[in-house]
């Protein structure tokens, strides 16, 4: 009786440390935070738990006894248990759902390293017919073929026990790799599941708009130039950022940097192009000094450069025409980002678009504009505006007839101004104008009017006979415009009443789970260049991805049981069990 009385305080003491050692695990990894450093003594993991072992003389003692279990492959393990609990609980809820839809978001991008990663997240819709969308994982991708992403899919798919007949929506970026129509991901998966709606990232489409508008003119285009070409100045030189900084804070008390712009970078132009216009005067004292000191003579040139197109007038008016056009347009890709957008949601917001776009398109608009720009010329002293000398055609080309010349600037200007305008209400048409979306919107048009069509009979998990009666009842008694709306009709019912309805509530979570914009993935990129630096850039892939997993689910992270963890680690070793 005595051996088992030490025996058990023995275990109590190993558990009660085993404990304190997942804490660590799981507050190093929510927080994105390096286990190891150069060595492992010097780590974030060894030092934490060292802080802990100052107040438990009971898990100072245990640590010096076994160093086995605060190992990297006990580290390791951990993180694997905790990631897969959290992957667990993910497919549970969808599992858990009255119906089994789902839709599948992928991305990919480099680390550090320069190795493939591959994002893979789901969508679902909950029971309180709330969209949600969960990121599964990273997965090193030794080829981005849509064949080869196909197979890691459909690996991903079949390990948390997902099958392709639950599949009903994908989204992706434009890459043909992607979206391409013959060997393209979402076209492989379309010949397994033709269910699965593939849909064009919204928030990339209208990137791909506002560059085609960027660069529809040249006042546009070349104005965006310099303000790039200005931020890579400031950001290669320390020296020419400081004179900059202290000019600005001379003249008006305050700084705000200017960044290059990046083609990739959905939403940096308006206010790139706001830092400018707010500190020209500043700019342009600055780019003088530099261009006057006694720099390198790459720098000084280049400031030289921008200080002689900074201070033409057509540069002010480029930036307040590509300023009142790029507004617009990234304000709509802010709106599609949010997690709980529709496809509905999205074509309307596409299209209050395009109709601002269309009252824009008006001759008072562009001389409120311009007049803004010419008075803003006045006050900085600038070179008034003018439009470029235009080379007249030979009479060999152009024939006798006079080659018409724009009589002001005005008349100059207004023309670029309707050509990007004309740009982007093109773009807007064709980039959102998808084919694979006629389903979507047949489906919308069913539960909007009652009117029954084809589409119904695609779907297994949708009943003709009783979607016309439930629709028929639904209709008589509540007013919806949209399935948003009869969403929350049906998210406000009580159970009882909410169960004569379970084909209309199916048709709305089909409506609503499949995915706008790939902006999840997106966001776990974030996640990956946080993790893996170049102080861990040897990092493996398990590792990689069990962080991964635990710091993007942070939430559902902090709500993990320990004991639970810790339970599951002692039952992968006898060892562990009489230790433990």
């Amino acid at each position: 009786m005595q051996l088992c009385s030490i025996s058990e305080s023995a275990q109590e003491k190993a558990r009660s440390a085993l404990i304190e050692i997942v804490s660590s695990v799981r507050y190093l990894a929510k927080q994105g935070l390096a286990l190891r450093g150069h060595d492992n003594d010097d780590g974030n993991f060894k030092q934490h738990l060292d802080e802990k072992a100052e107040n438990d003389p009971n898990l100072a003692s245990w640590l010096q006894k076994y160093h086995s279990y605060t190992s990297p492959a006990c580290q390791n393990e951990l993180l694997m248990l905790m990631s897969n609990n959290l992957i667990r609980q993910i497919t549970t809820e969808i599992h858990g759902l009255p119906v089994l839809q789902f839709s599948l978001i992928m991305d990919g991008t480099q680390d550090i390293s320069g190795t493939e990663q591959v994002s893979i997240c789901l969508r679902y819709v909950d029971d309180g017919l709330e969209p949600k969308e969960e990121f599964v994982g990273l997965y090193e991708a030794s080829s981005t073929t849509g064949e080869h992403l196909f197979k890691i899919a459909s690996d991903v798919l079949l390990r948390l026990d997902l099958p392709f007949s639950g599949l009903r929506g994908q989204t992706y970026d434009g890459a043909a790799n992607m979206s391409g129509h013959l060997s393209g991901l979402q076209a492989q998966i379309r010949r397994e599941q033709p269910l699965a709606t593939f849909v064009h990232c919204g928030p990339h489409c209208v990137n791909l708009v506002t560059q085609a508008a960027c660069t529809s003119t040249p006042v546009i285009r070349d104005a965006l130039q310099w303000v790039h070409e200005l931020g890579c100045l400031f950001a290669q030189s320390g020296k020419c950022k400081t004179i900059f900084k202290d000019i600005c804070i001379s003249k008006k008390g305050s700084f705000t940097s200017i960044k290059p712009l990046c083609a990739t970078r959905w939403t940096v132009r308006t206010p790139a192009i706001r830092a400018v216009l707010t500190q020209y005067e500043s700019i342009l004292a600055a780019l003088e000094e530099m261009a006057s000191t006694n720099l390198t003579d790459s720098t000084a040139s280049k400031a030289n450069g921008l200080l002689d197109r900074l201070e033409k007038g057509n540069t002010i008016l480029g930036l307040l025409l590509g300023q009142e056009i790029l507004m617009m347009l990234e304000d709509l890709n802010l709106s599609l980002q949010a997690r709980g957008k529709t496809i509905s949601g999205m074509l309307k917001a596409v299209e209050y678009t395009r109709q601002g776009f269309l009252s824009l398109r008006t001759n008072d608009s562009f001389m409120s504009i311009y007049g803004k720009a010419v008075k803003l010329v006045a006050d900085l002293d600038l070179q008034p505006v003018h439009p470029p000398h235009v080379r007249m055609p030979s009479r060999k080309y152009g024939g006798p007839a006079k080659h018409h010349t724009p009589a002001t600037p005005e008349e100059y200007f207004r023309v670029h101004f309707f050509s990007a305008i004309d740009t982007v209400i093109t773009q807007l048409h064709d980039r959102f104008d998808q084919p694979s979306l006629e389903n979507l919107n047949k489906l919308e048009e069913l539960l909007l009017t009652g009117k029954t069509n084809d589409m119904v009979s695609l779907y297994p998990e949708l009943d003709l006979q009783k979607m016309q009666i439930q629709l028929a009842m639904f209709k008589a008694n509540h007013t919806y415009t949209s399935c948003k709306e009869a969403a929350q009709i049906l998210r406000g019912m009580q159970p009882e009443v909410r169960g004569l309805f379970s084909q209309v509530e199916t048709l709305v979570r089909l409506l609503i789970v499949v995915p706008v914009s790939s902006c999840e993935a997106e966001r776990s990129f974030s996640a990956l260049r946080r993790l893996k630096t170049w102080l861990r850039s040897t990092m493996t892939q398990l590792r990689l991805n069990s962080t991964a997993v635990c710091h993007v689910h942070r939430d559902r992270l902090k709500r993990l049981d320990k004991r639970e963890i810790a339970t599951a680690f002692i039952g992968t070793s006898e060892r562990r069990v009489y230790i433990l």
